[in-house]
């Protein structure tokens, strides 16, 4: 049985690996950025890898088994379907995010996107579109970093190198602030059977710059999906990332994705992740400070209801003096569902006078409901402040009776505290509109 088990699984990965094999690369220019190699070389890592069980200790928590009996097929191309007004905006109003990427099934919808073809006054010289279409002077730097980041550490990560033909490129030149938002938006359209679909994003701030991206995955349709979604930034010298990663996928879609930040000398990254959607989702945050005086900041938000599973491990690798970080999860889980919450601060021996900080607050609103929380701190300089803790609560009885005594209902009662609860995290949000959506989304759930 066991061995049957094994042969399945590794059957599941070489389907995939091979259906990505046929992708072609967008336009032609993969040679231009050496991609066929990196594929090559991801492909053979995934055929020789394992398909994760809760046998290994960073999955321990999050059974992928049943992906097992999904087939799932990789679209080949972009199919021109998807109209503008099927889609769900994350603002009421549209034009308060003009700047938009739109991808489908992980290929680029120049027809739904707005930044390459919107006429914009006083935007700065950056770029934001798809691979193919990069300028010449930003392409050497571009190979770099690709090269770099795609080295092989974890499967999921490789299959989606492996059937890398296009990927959102943001490019923000040295000094130059782009103050409007970007939405980078990842649709999953399944067609007439389950769908894998593998988008990638590259973010480069050079030293000096300033860009906030907010990075969308949703749905449309109602069959089953397998989203593995890989975004790389990097941050340069002195230079300001904000980013919110929102994950509203519907309930019939796994969702894994891994987000690696790279930061140089006194840059600043800020990442709002919001989960809230997907039957199974996992969330993989890797954070380098590659320099001193670097600043990170991680808020999170996962809410979970039904018989959702939604997993977060992250990690912060201090490598310099003087680095700091703030990091605050907070999860809402409720019915039967699970959320899962790993989060490490590793502090090397050159790491000295860093000062970090790591919280998890969780509300468990159901019985059935279960949280499994395990910040963690590996400390090896000798000259730092370093915190971290963790909370599981339940909503408490005295502050129900106190609203209801106010001449308030239960469910109205329960909304509100659920609401303050998550207000702390969507209250950071850069974009005020985000927030009153995800903070209704909330409700809704609930």
């Amino acid at each position: 049985m066991i061995n049957t088990q094994v042969a399945t699984r590794e059957m599941f990965l070489a389907d995939l690996v091979n259906q990505c094999g046929k992708l072609e690369v967008a336009n032609g220019k993969g040679s231009a950025y050496g991609l066929q190699d990196l594929r090559d070389a991801a492909t053979e890592y995934v055929l020789a890898a394992s398909f994760p069980t809760v046998r290994d200790e960073e999955w321990r928590f999050t059974d992928l088994s049943s992906m097992l009996q999904v087939p799932f097929h990789v679209p080949q191309s972009y199919q021109s379907t998807v109209k503008l007004a099927d889609i769900v905006m994350p603002v009421k109003n549209r034009d308060d995010l003009p700047l938009r990427l739109v991808f489908v099934n992980g290929f680029y919808a120049p027809d739904l996107s707005t930044v390459e073809s919107a006429v914009l006054p006083n935007l700065p010289d950056f770029y934001a579109g798809n691979l193919s279409n990069v300028p010449e002077k930003y392409r050497s730097r571009i190979t770099d970093v690709l090269s770099k980041h795609s080295q092989q550490t974890e499967v999921f990560t490789a299959l989606n190198t492996a059937g890398l033909a296009d990927s959102a490129v943001v490019f923000v030149p040295a000094n130059v602030s782009v103050e409007m938002p970007i939405h980078l938006l990842f649709l999953s359209a399944p067609g007439a059977s389950a769908t894998m679909c593998q988008p990638h994003c590259l973010v480069i701030a050079e030293a000096g710059s300033k860009v906030t991206l907010i990075e969308d995955y949703t749905t449309i349709g109602n069959l089953p999906a397998f989203t593995n979604a890989v975004t790389d930034v990097v941050v340069g010298e002195n230079a300001t990332v904000n980013h919110v990663r929102l994950q509203r996928e519907t309930l019939n879609v796994v969702h894994i994705g891994k987000s690696a930040i790279e930061q140089s000398r006194n840059s600043s990254y800020t990442c709002h992740a919001i989960s809230l959607g997907g039957k199974i989702s996992r969330h993989n945050l890797e954070v380098l400070q590659g320099g001193e005086g670097t600043e990170t900041i991680l808020n999170g938000l996962t809410v979970a209801f039904g018989e959702q599973l939604a997993d977060t491990h992250s990690l912060i690798d201090f490598n310099h003096p003087h680095g700091t970080s703030k990091q605050l999860h907070k999860c809402i889980v409720g019915n039967k569902a699970r959320a899962v919450f790993n989060g490490k601060v590793f502090v090397r021996k050159a790491a000295q006078l860093t000062d970090a900080g790591q919280l998890s607050r969780n509300l468990l609103l159901s019985p059935r409901a279960r949280i499994d929380t395990k910040p963690q701190l590996e400390i090896v300089a000798d000259n730092v402040k370093c915190s971290h803790g963790a909370t599981v609560s339940q909503l408490e009885d005295d502050e129900l009776f106190y609203l209801q005594s106010r001449g308030l209902d239960l469910e109205r009662s329960r909304y509100l505290l659920i609401d303050a609860f998550a207000a702390e995290i969507l209250n950071m949000l850069p974009i005020i509109g985000v927030a009153k959506m995800l903070s209704t989304c909330v409700a809704v759930q609930e």
